[in-house]
């Protein structure tokens, strides 16, 4: 049996059904000893997945939580933006805490994060003032605006230094023009009061011996990822598709402008690995027993004040990324409802309902109040989801620690029945329960 409560595996995506934070990597991680291939398929290290292995607290953030597992590969997909040196630094941490990372796989078409996109990044974001969108500044948005306007770098690019020059030539003046206002070559007037850092990240050649650089450490990383991960498919491997982000940041279907710059839904994972959707046997959503969100955009259940405070405490809720605390609030069905549907989820895996252990009544959204209109689906128009006001329906508390339980029965009934409402409310099964930090507090449910 998984730890995502299946008899059968084989192509499974996992994805997240709110804002992110669900424990998409523990999800994954549980399931690290059955798989084959761990294989992320979008965003950067704007993510992060904490692991809780034998009360040791793993932070992962470009690598797949599938790096901690012997007997998985993970892979880096096509989807993924990869900044090398955070990937570098990454991967020195966990080898400087005994985890084996030569194992990991690159693709080859994955585009790369120059460093003049952290700065392109954190100027835009500047920028809009008031409006600012959240961004985590690391340059993920400017990367791929980069791929759709055909003037981004891809990993395969680092190891030809003719491509690369020439790649470099024809966009970094447009950079140079974004940061300090200056398309031409930097001189002394226009490098006044720059930093060394965002001058060399501005200057061709240093940025050009800085990526082949960093080419010659990925090369015995780099494959043709959708060929490795068809031919396991193919030879009936286990095959595990791990989110960055989830489905409402999705740039297509999420909060929009407040959202990241990738498709996060299961229909990301196929496009950004080369995978064809009769390959994939499950979709999996990992859903947090509350919600929560960082940045900025609209959260019809959010907390205020003490409450808030309380729910943040009792979770732990800050960023795995960027240490912000988290906005909090209550389970939002309609969120999922949304989620469930359009990524056509087989089951849910339901995370940290130990944290609702200290609260005599939990409330729950069931829709919201649209103007004089109630409505159990996602509002179609933005502007009425921003002004959206949330219907609640008040489940009583269990008030007793669940930590200690390993199935369904061992739960107090109030919060089975908890459970049961959830899956009464969005049609979908709720396969695991996560009862706790650890690898092994979960409740698996055939």
């Amino acid at each position: 049996m998984s730890a995502v409560g299946s008899e059968k595996l084989a192509g499974i995506i996992v994805v997240g059904t709110q804002w992110g934070d669900e424990g998409k990597g523990k999800a994954t991680d549980h399931l690290g000893s059955e798989v084959d291939l761990v294989v992320k398929f979008n965003g950067g290290n704007n993510a992060g997945h904490t692991v809780v292995v034998n009360g040791e607290s793993y932070a992962l953030h470009l690598l797949p939580a599938g790096i901690l597992s012997e007997a998985a590969t993970p892979v880096i997909g096509s989807g993924v933006v990869v900044d090398p040196q955070a990937l570098f630094e990454e991967i020195d941490l966990m080898e400087s805490r005994g985890v084996d990372c030569s194992k990991l796989v690159v693709a080859a078409n994955a585009h790369i994060i120059p460093p003049y996109n952290r700065l392109v990044d954190q100027s835009s974001e500047k920028s809009r003032g008031k409006g600012f969108i959240g961004t985590t500044g690391r340059g993920i948005g400017p990367t791929y605006a980069d791929k759709m306007n055909r003037v981004g770098i891809r990993v395969q690019d680092l190891f030809d230094e003719d491509v690369l020059r020439s790649r470099l030539a024809g966009v970094l003046p447009a950079k140079r023009h974004s940061v300090v206002g200056d398309d031409a070559e930097l001189d002394e007037e226009s490098v006044a009061g720059l930093t060394p850092e965002v001058v060399s990240a501005l200057d061709l050649e240093e940025t050009l011996a800085t990526l082949l650089a960093y080419g010659e450490r990925l090369r015995p990383h780099v494959a043709d990822t959708s060929l490795l991960v068809n031919e396991a498919l193919d030879a009936g491997k286990n095959v595990l598709f791990e989110a960055g982000q989830a489905v409402m940041l999705d740039v297509d279907h999420g909060t929009y402008p407040f959202v990241t710059s990738s498709n996060t839904t299961a229909g990301g994972a196929l496009a950004y690995t080369g995978v064809g959707p009769t390959k994939i046997d499950r979709v999996v959503g990992v859903c947090k027993a509350y919600t929560t969100r960082v940045g900025e955009g609209p959260f019809p259940s959010e907390l205020h004040g003490d409450e808030a405070a309380h729910l943040r405490q009792l979770g732990g809720e800050y960023g795995v990324t960027t240490g912000r605390p988290r906005r909090v609030g209550w389970l939002d069905l309609v969120v999922l409802r949304f989620a469930c549907r359009i990524n056509g989820l087989t089951d849910v895996t339901l995370t940290k309902l130990d944290v609702l252990d200290d609260f005599d009544e939990i409330p729950v959204v069931v829709g919201y109040r649209v103007g004089d209109e109630v409505v159990t689906e996602m509002p179609p128009f933005e502007v009425d989801f921003e002004r959206a006001e949330p219907v609640f329906e008040v489940l009583e508390g269990w008030k007793q620690d669940i930590s200690g339980a390993r199935t369904f029965e061992d739960l107090p009934k109030a919060a089975q029945d908890y459970i049961s409402f959830i899956e009464e409310q969005t049609g979908c099964k709720v396969s695991a329960i996560g009862v706790g930090p650890g690898r092994d507090e979960v409740i698996l449910r055939d």
